[in-house]
């Protein structure tokens, strides 16, 4: 069906179709869906690649080794039994004849387990800055190598301990010179490198040297890491040409954070460890592939999440990728494509075929969006069974995820109203200007204009355009509501009955409802020939051809609601006022459209006609709600009315005066749309007189300010999740991709939709768009706090939208509307702070969270810049 703009009667719908070859468009709904699917398989396909590193055949020199199981934790006093480590080591002798360990007073059991297995052993002593815990640590050592000589091949006394300056060197030269008085295997310390070169001085006091080479830690992309491995290895065999040398630890880590250019992946592990295994093979290294075993409790131990996944066998002790032949990083993505594909598939069809009006592209695009939120859902699903997860990862999880649906719920549902505006082939429901009636066929109108405490000369300006207005059947009713000062609303009075009968003035004083109140006392005092009541607000200058060119709708006994824009004036010189009038008008010429294709418009307080039998027959305003206006347009819907949206600018008002008015507005319509959406519940979700259509419109079409509720409760997550990955780093780790990618999506493609749909629907110079955005994105903390409130609060306060300024006085006093979001910021940027001086800075996901910080505050931001330009703009008018 679509609006016609033609003959007076009959002027609402046709029955024109929209689009007859039926079958055609469904083949092509049908044929793109199943690309879009192909394209997603095949994007797992691409991502899964087998990699094809040369195998490796034979038996790994050594392997180091932490014996713990699965949720094992030295930290916690829970050690693996006999039967565990037994096991641990009958796996391990099938590939390698040498193990390494790192302490002797836990797990002491393992040489006696080894012994039985013929396994040989390089035995370490755990030492740290507890002088008495490195005595009994030495002197386990030394007792063991007396009583497993055969076993114990050689001692490690200390590893990394320069390295965390855990000690001195002088101290660690100390406690080596004493393992070699009493200890009959060659002694060493384990050190990176560099330690060596930094202490040359260390190598009189070992009977070896042993270091430990890893690339990824140096941010080494992986197809250079094992030449930057070799240079390491050279660099130490020159400097020390008479001491033999151990590689006592390499590898590359399976999962977990971002090291520069080296990213953690299975075959990325596997190439790299059969590379150096062949490369050692060849020129017969001395070394101890680290680890055998993934350790899940090292997670939080200064290594970020990367700690827990070295082993070459996962915590379950399945073998993480084959030795020979090609390495798949994930074996299981066919199951996850094909499962991301169904879901996706049928809401595909579904849309092509009910929206074949689209253009191709279009409807292309929106299957590709509506897969990706699939796929996405299937990754975040998935993905944490990769990682070990903590308590407190999983009530993470199950706090977030929710979150993260919400958010492709709102990325669809803003790529819906992208799609239908830039890819339609036309407007299916639009109505434009009519040709005037005769004044014999007028519908007589009723104009009711409330006001609180408003500036008489500004009423005045409204008033004189009412008068001057092209149209015979009309009244005007000036409703003043609980002003106090007869100052301000004497003058109104007295110049309408300057202006003749026409114009009537009520003064109501107390009077309970507020606006809604006031236009339900109109209701009573209109005239009984009104057939339409028409309402503006006290700042409007309105075209003189308003009701003359948009009254003729009213023939067709459907209509109820004729809706013009709400739009400004006075501006062009404000810098403020011309950002928020651009804000504005946005919503008028992309989302007022969006809706209006459903008859789903949202009726506003100004601008607006309403037959009267329709508004006094479904109850008059209500004065439950601080939006009588929304709520109107609903409940007029539920009725089975028509409304009608005409995008023309019959009426420019004032702007908010300052920041503090702009945000109580926004604020006061949030609460109100969370006040219609309780109130209305059953009829937005359960099937009744609403079409689909106007059930998803008035469901969804608040969610993007559900988005920026979401934006408060996410930082406020995120300030205390970093708070404790700053304080206490051993319980809090950087948050995992399945946090940060559709974050980082949602932010950008959301940046992107608004500024493309602007750019097509907006006639304003890239600057005001720009201006536009900083406008929009500064309501973000008050539109969150009206959401909320909204939702766990009965009724608020109405504030009246000041159109005269009231801020003044100094520049500080320019931010005090902003003091919360000036709190946030604060906040936010201790937080980047705090995350640039922590362990965490050294990973990239730890600089892909501040980054996520950084953009957290960008509506505090903007609040503060819009509080400023509001200051410094002042009065300025024209």
């Amino acid at each position: 069906m679509r609006l016609e703009r033609g003959t007076r009667t009959g002027i609402f719908l046709s029955a024109t179709p929209i689009q007859s070859k039926t079958w055609p468009s469904i083949f092509t709904a049908i044929l793109l869906a199943l690309v879009v699917a192909a394209l997603n398989i095949g994007l797992w396909w691409w991502s899964n690649l087998p990699r094809g590193p040369q195998d490796w055949h034979g038996q790994i020199k050594g392997m180091s080794v932490a014996l713990y199981q699965r949720y094992q934790n030295p930290f916690k006093q829970d050690y693996p039994t006999d039967e565990q480590i037994d096991s641990d080591l009958k796996l391990l002798r099938r590939y390698t004849g040498r193990i390494r360990t790192y302490a002797t007073e836990e797990n002491p059991q393992t040489y006696r387990l080894a012994q039985k297995e013929g396994l040989k052993v390089m035995a370490g002593a755990d030492i740290d800055k507890r002088l008495d815990h490195n005595e009994k640590e030495l002197d386990a050592l030394i007792a063991l190598a007396h009583r497993y000589p055969d076993t114990i091949q050689s001692v490690v006394v200390g590893n990394e301990v320069l390295y965390t300056n855990a000690l001195s060197v002088d101290q660690m030269m100390a406690y080596l010179d004493r393992a070699r008085a009493h200890i009959r295997q060659p002694v060493t310390i384990a050190e990176p490198d560099y330690i060596w070169l930094k202490y040359p001085e260390l190598a009189d006091h070992v009977d070896f040297i042993t270091i430990h080479l890893f690339p990824f830690w140096n941010g080494v992309d992986r197809k250079d890491a094992l030449e930057a491995t070799i240079g390491a290895y050279h660099n130490i065999t020159r400097r020390f040409p008479n001491k033999h040398v151990v590689v006592g630890e390499t590898g590359w880590p399976s999962n977990g954070d971002r090291r520069e250019r080296a990213y953690p992946s299975i075959s990325n592990e596997a190439i790299f460890d059969r590379e150096w295994l062949i490369w050692a093979q060849q020129n017969d290294i001395d070394y101890y592939l680290f680890e055998a075993f993934d350790q899940p409790w090292k997670e939080n131990l200064g290594e970020s999440r990367t700690g827990a996944y070295w082993g070459i066998f996962n915590a379950d002790r399945q073998l993480k990728f084959p030795f020979t032949g090609p390495v798949t990083e994930d074996t299981q993505w066919p199951w996850k494509a094909l499962a991301a594909s169904l879901l996706a598939i049928v809401p595909m069809l579904w849309f092509g075929i009910r929206f074949r009006r689209f253009k191709i592209m279009g409807r292309l695009f929106f299957d590709v969006l509506i897969q990706l939120a699939c796929g996405l859902i299937v990754w975040s699903v998935t993905l944490p069974f990769n990682f070990y997860l903590d308590w407190v990862d999983w009530s993470m999880l199950v706090l977030l995820f929710p979150a993260q649906v919400a958010i492709l719920a709102i990325l669809l549902i803003n790529g819906f109203e992208f799609t239908e505006v830039l890819w339609r082939r036309q407007w299916v429901r639009h109505a434009g200007m009519l040709p005037p009636d005769p004044p014999e066929k007028q519908p007589f109108v009723s104009i009711h204009l409330a006001c609180y405490n408003e500036p008489p000369e500004m009423v005045i300006i409204t008033l004189d355009s009412l008068a001057a207005l092209d149209y015979q059947n009309f009244e005007v009713l000036v409703i003043d509501n609980n002003t106090k000062d007869p100052a301000v609303w004497k003058p109104v009075q007295e110049y309408c009955e300057k202006l003749g009968e026409r114009f009537r003035f009520f003064h109501l004083e107390p009077w309970p409802g507020f606006k809604a109140g006031a236009l339900n006392f109109g209701l009573k005092e209109t005239d009984p020939r009104a057939d339409v009541v028409a309402v503006i607000d006290a700042d409007y200058e309105v075209r003189a051809d308003w009701l003359a060119t948009l009254t003729g709708y009213f023939h067709d006994p459907k209509v109820a609601v004729v809706q013009c824009p709400q739009a400004h004036r006075e501006f062009v010189q404000n810098r403020f006022r011309r950002m928020t009038a651009w804000e504005y008008d946005g919503f008028f010429r992309i989302g007022m459209h969006h809706r209006n294709e459903r008859n789903a418009i949202i009726q506003h307080g100004t601008m607006t006609m309403v037959r009267r039998s329709a508004l006094e027959g479904t109850g008059g305003w209500s004065e439950w709600t601080i939006c009588e206006d929304a709520e109107l347009g609903l409940r007029l819907m539920h009725s089975g009315y028509e409304l009608v949206y005409v995008d023309e600018l019959m009426g420019k008002g004032l702007t908010p005066a300052d920041f503090k008015a702009y945000k109580s507005q926004r604020y006061r319509w949030a609460f109100g749309a969370m006040q219609i959406l309780k109130g209305r519940w059953d009829w937005m979700t359960k099937k009744g007189p609403l079409t689909s259509g106007q059930r998803f419109h008035f469901l969804t079409g608040w969610f993007s300010w559900f988005a920026d509720a979401l934006h408060l409760i996410f930082t406020l997550m995120a300030i205390f999740w970093t708070a404790g990955m700053v304080a206490m780093p051993q319980t809090f780790s950087l948050p995992m991709q399945l946090f940060l990618v559709p974050v980082i999506g949602f932010f950008f493609a959301k940046m992107i939709f608004g500024i493309v749909l602007y750019r097509a629907r907006v006639p304003c110079s890239w600057y005001d768009t720009i201006m536009a955005s900083i406008a929009s994105m500064s309501l973000s903390h008050a539109i969150a706090r009206g959401i909320l409130h909204g939702l766990t609060r009965e009724k608020t306060s109405f504030v009246v939208t000041a159109k005269s300024r009231r801020l003044g006085g100094s520049n500080f006093a320019a931010f005090a509307p902003v003091r919360e979001e000036m709190l946030m910021l604060l906040a936010l940027v201790l937080c980047v702070v705090g995350m640039s001086m922590s362990v965490f800075a050294r990973f990239a996901e730890g600089r892909l969270w501040m980054f996520i910080l950084a953009a957290q505050a960008i509506p505090y931001i903007s609040a503060m810049i819009g509080a400023w330009i509001a200051h410094k703009s002042g009065d300025k008018t024209g």
